[in-house]
């Protein structure tokens, strides 16, 4: 079974073809994608005009080259698969429409993904994991504690109340002067820098409840800042190790949480899933290591390369819903929000 994945909800355009061999191995046969960082960066962030302007200029090379590299023409798929939401609802709007077209052409079928559910299920993409397991999805635009109970079976135990742990590394980087994106630029700085030259509070640690919450950690760094300045070299390496420092901590706190709350709700999470593009975060994955070492479970995280957003995460969720019958007909719309806990298993 071959799926064709289009996603195009915010500055990446992407499209990438995955299977399922007889051997029910799973294969990535090509994942092509286009990153708008450059037209975005001199805003300190992404423009929604210029983001669907891109992705109506390149989906369809994107998508031709995708089927160039996995070797295939179109009528050789068993289903096209595109985000749907939650996003830029521009840029939505250019991957569904072509990836109904494409469906209608080919006569295959069309399946409508969450963007969300795309990364929840990468993890059995690339390890094959069982269900249930705990996830960590840390993006951008969301940060959220969810037990994956099955494919369109999401039990959302943790969010934040403020803002994602990537919009706080983007705001932090824009705060210090540092380049778009701001997750990567944070992480550089932070290897030379000294983690324990500032204490920053660790925002809702230790409550049994687990969310989140970043602004009190963005608004200290910023005060620190503003009084330390003007700023070197160091103290813009210190800030960022040590703003890296406390949302690592904050983030194995809430997630230790999560545990605890997903064995209150009586499920026995597998694994500990990391996923989202602040999952390429190295400091992160070694945090939420050491805690799925001392809860006795196993730590999974995508390829850094699949982290971001990608076509082959939702060629794959295309694919797992393919497999269990979960199509959608043509009037599937884009929708800007689209929490993944109200996702229902029936397409």
């Amino acid at each position: 079974m071959r799926v064709l994945g289009i996603e195009t909800t915010c500055d990446e355009t992407a499209a990438a073809i995955v299977s399922v061999e007889r051997s029910g191995e799973a294969k990535i046969l090509s994942n092509e994608i286009l990153s708008q960082i450059a037209a975005h960066a001199a805003y300190g962030g992404v423009v929604p005009e210029i983001a669907a302007r891109a992705h109506v200029e390149a989906i369809d090379r994107i998508v031709a080259r995708a089927f160039e590299s996995a070797g295939m023409k179109p009528s050789e798929i068993d289903g096209v698969a595109a985000a749907a939401g939650p996003g830029l609802v521009g840029g939505v709007m250019v991957g569904l429409t072509t990836a109904k077209a494409i469906a209608l052409v080919t006569g295959k079928p069309f399946i409508a993904i969450n963007h969300l559910e795309g990364h929840a299920l990468t993890a059995r993409l690339t390890d094959d994991l069982a269900f249930p397991y705990l996830l960590l999805l840390v993006s951008g635009g969301h940060t959220q504690l969810l037990a994956v109970r099955g494919v369109g079976d999401y039990l959302r135990l943790g969010t934040t109340i403020d803002d994602a742990v990537g919009e706080a590394f983007d705001k932090i980087a824009k705060m210090l002067g540092l380049p778009y994106p701001g997750g990567p630029s944070v992480e550089r700085e932070a290897l030379k820098g000294d983690p324990e030259r500032f204490e920053f509070p660790r925002p809702m640690s230790g409550r049994p409840n687990p969310d989140f919450s970043l602004s009190g950690l963005k608004t200290a760094v910023r005060l620190v800042a503003e009084r330390i300045a003007p700023l070197s070299e160091r103290d813009v390496a210190d800030l960022c190790a040590s703003f890296q420092a406390a949302v690592v901590d904050v983030l194995v706190d809430r997630t230790r949480a999560g545990l605890r709350a997903c064995r209150e709700a009586g499920i026995k999470p597998s694994s500990l899933v990391v996923a989202g593009g602040v999952a390429a975060n190295q400091q992160i994955r070694n945090g939420l290591v050491r805690l799925a070492t001392e809860a006795g479970l196993p730590m999974v995280a995508p390829p850094v390369a699949l982290c971001g957003d990608n076509g082959a995460m939702i060629a794959w969720a295309g694919l797992e819903r393919l497999r269990l019958g979960l199509v959608d007909d043509m009037g599937a719309v884009a929708r800007p929000r689209w929490p993944l806990d109200e996702l229902r298993a029936q397409a």
